[in-house]
């Protein structure tokens, strides 16, 4: 096979099915998306034998826990990507809104419009659900989408693709709105990446490797997140029965996500009570801990932290301590290592909690909750593309609204400038 007529012809495929995709209906939208929703279903078994094959070799192959359960699919995991498709299908379409809109003296009406950004293309590793994902999210927001999904979930993957096709088929659309990139050699990549002339824009989603060599290959516009190193500071004034649940959940829940507490940091008028006790917890769950010196004159089993540790996103069972001696050290500690992602605060000072909100510069900061809710489908936007932790265009979750460009129209009857 030649790749580069492969990807070419893939491309302007897209670009020609975008402009079809971009003045769909919402109704027809969204009965496309069911059909995605019925087939997920309905194909389960499917779906699931597909899945053992990319796990076994992943097995085979030597990958990490985490990976793996990145990778493996369940009956609950397929529920909840048919699920998922299904919130979409109940959210607001944003093509055409009126972002805003005014008129100037002369007469002339002004409106801002939300508008499909076009060809999108989606290059992820390990997670089969972001196939589903990405496909109905970009399909509800008027673009077409090219998934090139990484090798380990190939054979996952390619069964839904064939779910999403022909649900397009289906609802009356062309097919070419999603396609995947069904080859694994990694040329087809630089190929997708310097086809600026059909596509808009690069999400990549995985690894800090991964989208670092996406940045530096692509002559296309890129909406990138390098890591989650998320932290969660226990204050002095914080509710230790809520700090101790909340750091627990942040870590533990479910580690190999981008959204997992890395760091706890502690003040030191509160850590030799609560010390002992979450990391007793933490470590019966099977948490290893790293911390700093004043940590580990709290816990003599514990092992020292370096600096290169804080800068770590381990995606498992790892945990850095630190204890601080004010917010601000908190603060700092976080301005340093941390990656604009997630960061936490647990307290009952209101002040503090003005001052971290206010001073903290990350994507999500939250009060008194765990990390792990930064999630396009707990914020209520439905499945999500990914979290950016760029500032321009899109910050944080993206949802519907974040697929979206906008342009300026304009109505007149007649004016001329002089």
């Amino acid at each position: 096979m030649n790749i580069e007529n492969y990807i070419n012809q893939i491309v302007r495929d897209a670009k020609s099915a975008s402009r079809r995709i971009a003045t769909a209906s919402t109704a027809l939208k969204n009965t496309a998306l069911d059909y995605i929703a019925e087939g997920i279903n309905s194909s389960a078994d499917f779906i699931l034998t597909e899945n053992k094959k990319d796990v076994l070799a992943a097995k085979q192959a030597g990958l990490s826990e985490a990976m793996i359960d990145r990778l493996s699919l369940t009956d609950k995991r397929i529920n909840a990507m048919a699920d998922g498709v299904r919130q979409i299908i109940h959210l607001a379409d944003p093509v055409g809104e009126i972002i805003h809109g005014h008129t100037r003296p002369n007469g002339l009406q002004i409106k801002k419009i939300r508008t499909p950004i076009g060809v999108i293309v989606i290059i992820y590793e390990s997670r089969p659900n972001v196939t589903a994902d990405a496909a109905a999210l970009c399909l509800k927001a008027g673009n077409a989408v090219i998934l090139r999904g990484g090798k380990e979930a190939i054979h996952s993957n390619i069964a839904l693709y064939k779910i999403l096709t022909a649900a397009l088929e289906k609802a009356g659309l062309d097919k070419n709105g999603i396609q995947l990139v069904e080859i694994t050699e990694r040329e087809a990549i630089d190929y997708l990446l310097t086809s600026d002339k059909y596509v808009d824009v690069v999400i990549p989603r995985g690894g800090e490797a991964l989208i670092r060599t996406v940045v530096e290959k692509s002559t296309i516009p890129v909406i990138k997140h390098y890591k989650g190193v998320c932290h969660t500071y226990v204050d002095e004034f914080a509710d230790l029965k809520i700090a101790e649940e909340v750091c627990f959940n942040a870590k533990v829940q479910r580690p190999a996500t981008c959204n997992a507490m890395e760091t706890m940091l502690v003040h030191e008028n509160i850590a030799p009570v609560f010390l002992p006790k979450i990391a007793k917890r933490l470590v019966d769950s099977g948490v290893q801990l790293l911390g700093c010196k004043k940590t580990c004159t709290f816990l003599d089993t514990i092992k020292p932290a370096t600096d290169e540790d804080y800068h770590n996103e381990y995606l498992d069972m790892v945990l850095n301590i630190k204890v601080v001696d004010s917010i601000d050290d908190a603060i700092s500690h976080i301005t340093k290592y941390g990656s604009g992602h997630s960061e936490a605060i647990i307290t009952t000072n209101y002040s503090n909690a003005l001052q971290f909100t206010g001073e903290v510069d990350a994507a999500a900061v939250y009060v008194n909750a765990s990390t792990r809710f930064t999630d396009g489908y707990e914020f209520g936007m439905g499945a999500e593309i990914g979290i950016s932790t760029d500032k321009l265009h899109a910050r944080g979750p993206m949802g519907l609204a974040e697929l979206t460009s906008y342009k300026f129209v304009v109505f007149g009857n007649g004016q001329l400038r002089e």
